[in-house]
């Protein structure tokens, strides 16, 4: 059984990373102690007070007793007396575990006399804190190797750019790769899409990709290799279509004198990614990218049952690719 002390403080801004922390611990009690070594204080409930008058009371659990208090961050030094006496009631040796729980914000934060309090009582304090943008493919690689996965930078890149900026949800990417690739492997971008993009989603990218360079026959071949598996065209429409206008973006900025370099910079994604989608869409150009975007917007009506015509679902779907790669 892990040694707990008996006061924890787990406090910082990353709100999702707290529940996190709250729900295991909450699971891990009632593992331990069952459901009625467990006490949770929550919403009205949890005022220092009330947790104060629950450590001061007798109980009938056996075992180790455990508190779990969420909303800290609402407490006020002057409240917390009753709770200064209660704390210094637990010594050493007790079998009770008490943690506090507080989602720090810019107007509420866990009072500076609680903080003073579990250090009195000699327990622990944990910030949990959310990385800057500029700071996520460090903290990224630094995760990953705790996991025994290895990335290179831009693999790292393309996880953000793919998962976005939530550490949780980049975390449960990073423990899948760690499942999933090879003992020892280095993942770079590429492989980093294999293992955690969809498939359909990444084919879509590869049909869009075509149509900005102009690659009819690609374009063809991995619309159909989707179709071929299932796809929905409105589904696949989405994802194209999200892919063309960044091009259309990237190709606006490369008229407008905006330098290549600080292009690359706002795309956050994989580097030979970005310079093949910002040499492609300047070849393309603003205005073939904004009629592409127009025969897809129309595409995708059609797809939906606004259009008019006659002509199959595939069938116009293949024209449209024709047209936008001629």
């Amino acid at each position: 059984m892990p040694k707990f002390k008996t006061a924890y403080l787990i406090h910082g801004d990353d709100h999702g990373r707290i529940a996190e922390r709250r729900a295991r611990l909450r699971s891990l009690a009632e593992a331990i102690s069952g459901a009625e070594g467990l006490e949770l204080f929550e919403d009205e409930a949890a005022t220092p007070d009330n947790v104060a008058a629950a450590l001061d009371a007798m109980t009938l659990a056996l075992g180790r007793r455990f508190l779990i208090v969420d909303g800290a961050e609402r407490w006020k030094d002057k409240d917390l007396d009753a709770l200064d006496a209660a704390l210094d009631g637990l010594g050493p040796d007790s079998e009770t575990t008490i943690s506090f729980f507080a989602r720090d914000d810019s107007r509420n934060k866990a009072p500076d006399r609680l903080h003073k309090l579990i250090v009195r009582a000699d327990g622990d304090i944990n910030v949990e804190s959310s990385v800057k943008p500029w700071e996520l493919p460090k903290w990224v690689l630094q995760r990953a190797r705790e996991l025994g996965v290895e990335l290179e930078p831009d693999g790292a890149r393309a996880l953000i750019h793919h998962v976005g900026e939530r550490q949780q949800r980049l975390l449960r990417e990073l423990e899948k790769l760690s499942l999933g690739a090879e003992p020892g492997a280095r993942l770079d971008a590429t492989e980093v899409e294999a293992l955690t993009a969809p498939s359909a989603e990444r084919k879509a990218w590869a049909v869009a990709d075509a149509l900005v360079a102009g690659d009819r026959a690609s374009a063809v071949r991995a619309y159909l290799a989707l179709r071929e598996q299932g796809e929905r065209l409105p589904g696949l429409l989405y994802w194209i279509s999200q892919r063309v206008r960044i091009a259309h973006e990237v190709a606006a900025a490369l008229d407008g004198g905006e330098p290549a370099s600080q292009i690359k910079r706002r795309l956050r994604m994989p580097s030979r990614a970005a310079d093949r989608l910002i040499a492609d869409a300047q070849r393309s150009g603003v205005d073939r990218l904004r009629q592409a975007i127009m025969e897809i917007a129309d595409l995708e009506l059609a797809s939906r049952g606004g259009g008019r015509g006659g002509a199959a679902e595939d069938t116009a779907a293949l024209t449209a690719i024709s047209r936008i790669a001629a």
